[in-house]
């Protein structure tokens, strides 16, 4: 029997689509309220963090170098008080099989779902995960299909999207554009069903698991290289598995006492699934745009229940502005000589600030770095901004204007972080997760409750009372 394909039908059936393409059934976790069993859903991977270590490292993925920027915590200390600038440091994922941290992420799903026997993978992603999925296929002799939202509704793609499709096919991808807009989750299901591919997706627990490694080594890595554990690392946050998965490996790895710091670049005002907003803004990823709605309402994508919980993990959360990430670009190829960028140097722009909060004898690292190609460098990502009407100024970045203005701090010592407010966030979490819930919410709700959003029970028994939910 032909099944039908309007909207309402795929989505109907998305969760008997999501079950069949991950070899994965969520109601094996789920309560039937709003708790679900996270650690054993992480747990239904399968792999210890030894066995996916051993994955990687079959196709050229993990183990990157850890490189002190030592021009660059110099000229952080000109602008910290006497004795403080952290040594900033920055795990080079940009030596990854793909190009990102991404490769750690792909390289257990496909390694996965060829021992599952799956012909294909497929994922829905603008980014670098296309690539990293791209790549991994090829290597494991795999099909793959990349469905990837890239144009407004007049054909117009963001040199960086455009770019990472062109990577995308050279890896032996099919690649699927769409426009901006509601449809990606749509075709995504459509052509999954169709074809039975495994879903690859950024939100599995195979996705995480796989950034697990990278906290891990950056914990090791510090230890053989300083003797001990790095008083904070700083994340890129988007979609949370970064934030994530590397927090989950620092703590494998036993360095409890180290602050995990997610940073992402301030769009407030921009919507991401608007037309006309599509091409304003000038950074495609690693934005406030997906790394805040990620942070409150992490079920939202394309399996039933995401493994990116970024507020279990997160001891902080602050912006940056696209000039700063894209000055930061620029000084890490000036000062350092390492072309990389621009969504890993979201963490680095934010990172060379906190530094200036930590004495020199703190080790701040970075979690990534990111390769930089022909659309995705910053000087194309300028150029298309002025033909959509941004103003490209040296100044403030504090008059950064999303979607009018790109402001390059005129100096150094203009960068700035903004903090946002977590216990606000948390609280959106909690009003965001009470619909799930079947009548009153139980104990094992609350206490669900206090591990997703890192608070006590007090907060989210205040926060439900705030809400008029009963418990």
């Amino acid at each position: 029997m032909t099944l039908a394909k309007d909207y309402n039908s795929v989505m109907g059936r998305s969760a008997e689509i999501m079950k069949a393409s991950l070899g994965l059934d969520f109601n094996d976790f789920e309560s039937g309220s709003v708790a679900f069993d996270y650690e054993g859903l992480m747990e239904a991977t399968g792999y210890t963090i030894e066995e996916i270590d051993k994955i990687q490292s079959r196709t050229g993925v993990g183990h990157t170098a850890l490189l002190e920027l030592r021009n660059i915590t110099k000229l952080a200390r000109k602008y910290a008080k006497p004795g403080y600038g952290a040594r900033i440091l920055v795990k080079d994922e940009a030596a990854n099989a793909s190009g990102s941290f991404k490769d750690r992420r792909a390289a257990c799903a496909v390694a996965h779902a060829k021992k599952l026997g799956y012909k294909g993978v497929i994922a829905a992603t603008s980014g670098n995960y296309g690539a990293a999925v791209a790549s991994q296929a090829a290597m494991q002799g795999m099909k793959c299909i990349i469905v990837q939202e890239c144009y407004d509704s007049k054909g117009i793609g963001q040199p960086e999207i455009v770019e990472k499709a062109r990577k995308c096919e050279a890896l032996g991808a099919e690649v699927i554009q769409l426009t901006v807009g509601p449809e990606l989750f749509y075709e995504h299901l459509s052509v999954m069903e169709d074809s039975g591919y495994f879903n690859a997706s950024l939100y599995s627990p195979f996705g995480i698991a796989g950034v697990e490694t990278l906290g891990y080594e950056i914990a090791m890595d510090c230890r053989a290289k300083f003797g001990k554990d790095p008083e904070m690392v700083v994340c890129t946050q988007a979609g949370g598995g970064m934030v994530t998965g590397t927090a989950r490996g620092l703590l494998k790895a036993g360095a409890t006492g180290t602050e995990v710091v997610a940073a992402s670049i301030d769009l407030t005002g921009l919507h991401m699934a608007s037309d006309v907003q599509f091409n304003k803004k000038s950074c495609t990823t690693g934005h406030t745009g997906f790394g805040v709605p990620h942070a409150t309402n992490p079920d939202t994508g394309d399996v039933p229940r995401s493994a990116a919980r970024p507020l279990r993990y997160m001891d902080r959360y602050v912006t940056t502005t696209q000039g700063e990430v894209m000055y930061m670009t620029e000084m890490l190829a000036n000062l350092e000589g390492i072309e990389r960028g621009p969504a890993g140097n979201t963490a680095l722009a934010a990172a060379f600030v906190l530094a200036q909060e930590l004495p020199e004898d703190a080790i701040l690292v970075v979690t990534e770095t990111e390769y930089t190609g022909a659309g995705k460098h910053i000087q194309p990502q300028l150029d298309f901004a002025r033909e959509n009407g941004i103003e490209i100024v040296f100044g403030d970045p504090v008059d950064d204007v999303p979607g009018k203005n790109i402001v390059l701090p005129a100096d150094p010592g203009l960068f700035k972080v903004k903090e946002l407010d977590l216990n606000k966030m948390r609280k959106s979490l909690i009003k965001r997760s009470v619909p799930r819930a079947a009548g009153k919410l139980t104990e094992a709700d609350i206490a669900f409750l206090v591990e997703d959003t890192r608070a006590d029970e007090a907060f989210v028994k205040a926060a439900l009372d705030e809400l008029g939910v009963e418990y």
